[in-house]
């Protein structure tokens, strides 16, 4: 059985970094694109950072564009969110997924969509 654990959220105050971390255990996911998504309460859940399978290809959202920066360490299955700069609006509860389709610029959110999801990490920001 497939599991993606986040961890490494918290609450932090504007201006401020914190690193995420999407630990796979169950399989290897070298092969699979990686996904950070992230949902605010009431608002729909939104993209944020792509990798592709050979860590050499990535895509961010225009709002973390610059500050947020995903890796991938195959020796650990583990799949990395740097955000620096965070602000208020950052604040979200942030989703590893997997999919072994190509990675997506802009990809679809419906979870059907992809193979496997986390239950997330909760990242605050407070001004």
């Amino acid at each position: 059985q497939v599991q993606l654990v986040e961890s490494g959220g918290g609450l932090v105050q504007a201006g401020g970094s914190l690193r995420l971390s999407c630990a796979a255990s169950g399989r290897t996911l070298s092969a699979y694109c990686m996904y950070w998504f992230r949902q605010s309460p009431g608002k729909e859940r939104e993209f944020a950072a792509a990798i592709n399978w050979s860590g050499v290809t990535t895509y961010y959202a225009d709002s973390v564009k610059g500050r947020f920066t995903i890796s991938r360490d195959y020796a650990k299955n583990t799949v990395h969110l740097q955000m620096n700069s965070l602000k208020p609006e950052d604040t979200a509860l942030y989703y590893c997924a997997a999919s072994h389709r190509a990675c997506y610029a802009k990809p679809p959110i419906k979870s059907h969509e992809y193979d496997y999801w986390g239950q997330g990490t909760q990242v605050t920001v407070s001004s």
